[in-house]
């Protein structure tokens, strides 16, 4: 068994070794560029031959990078959420590498494992062989009309906005042979629910912990993207090595699920 910084007992296994870069290395670059470019979402071997756009909400980049460098109105809109130093460097790196990495398609992914399933999908293990980075990749099985993908993919623009130390990470979503794959950060920790069943008990003050990381996600939600988790539960509550403590599931498959459903009311 191994502990990470939170002094949790991890399951054998759960932890693999991750080649650290050093955020300082990634800021020195200019980042985010002052034309953030768009999260292009393309189908692959379907009929539905368009390609779905995602963007962020607009930004006024005029009155906020006057006299500014890219870093510095960086760091303004992360300390606008409430995060610690360390919690703003971590996103900071994060977003770095989401950046680069740009579009994702099936044939950048190696599978490693299956991590789980529930909620209206499977989640693998797999890496981006591109960056060699490891993510954890939803996949959520559809058979619907074009025109209903396409609405299916604009629903995942509220994953791609949600940018909090205590919300999981998104890297972008596509669309391959009947499939919606939504890549998100790869917790090595695993979940809170698998961490009970190994420890039996929790400390109080570890409880303490987790508790408040999960209420100031939720507050994130409600307060930043008027979102309210429908699924709060153990296995939702995602633990690394580093001691980040980050929901995750908050109602983006249900939201597909739903929209399935209302589109085919009346046909």
């Amino acid at each position: 068994m191994s502990k990470n910084k939170l002094n949790l007992t991890l399951p054998p296994g759960s932890i693999e070794p991750v080649n650290v870069v050093s955020p300082s290395a990634v800021i020195d670059t200019e980042w985010p560029p002052r034309e953030k470019p768009q999260m292009t979402l393309t189908p692959r071997n379907t009929t539905f031959n368009e390609t779905v756009s995602v963007k962020s909400s607009p930004v006024n980049r005029h009155s906020t990078l006057v006299g500014k460098t890219s870093i510095e109105v960086l760091q303004e809109r992360l300390e606008e959420l409430g995060m610690d130093d360390t919690q703003r460097k971590r996103m900071e790196f994060f977003l770095c590498q989401k950046e680069k990495i740009g579009e994702l398609t099936d044939d950048d992914l190696e599978k490693l494992g299956e991590l789980g399933a529930g909620n209206g999908g499977v989640v693998m293990k797999v890496r981006h062989l591109p960056s060699g980075l490891i993510m954890a990749r939803k996949l959520i099985h559809l058979e619907v009309k074009p025109a209903i993908k396409k609405q299916i993919i604009r629903e995942l623009k509220v994953l791609h906005e949600c940018n909090f130390a205590h919300i999981v990470g998104f890297y972008g979503a596509f669309y391959s042979d009947g499939e919606i794959s939504i890549c998100m950060e790869y917790m090595d920790g695993g979940s809170l629910d698998l961490i009970l069943k190994k420890a039996g008990r929790i400390p109080e003050s570890i409880l303490g912990t987790i508790t408040s990381a999960v209420l100031k996600g939720l507050s994130y939600l409600r307060d930043k993207h008027a979102i309210m988790h429908r699924d709060v539960k153990p296995s939702n509550i995602l633990v690394n090595s580093g001691g980040e403590i980050k929901i995750c599931d908050f109602g983006v498959s249900g939201q597909l699920i739903d929209s399935m459903a209302n589109s085919f009311v009346g046909t």
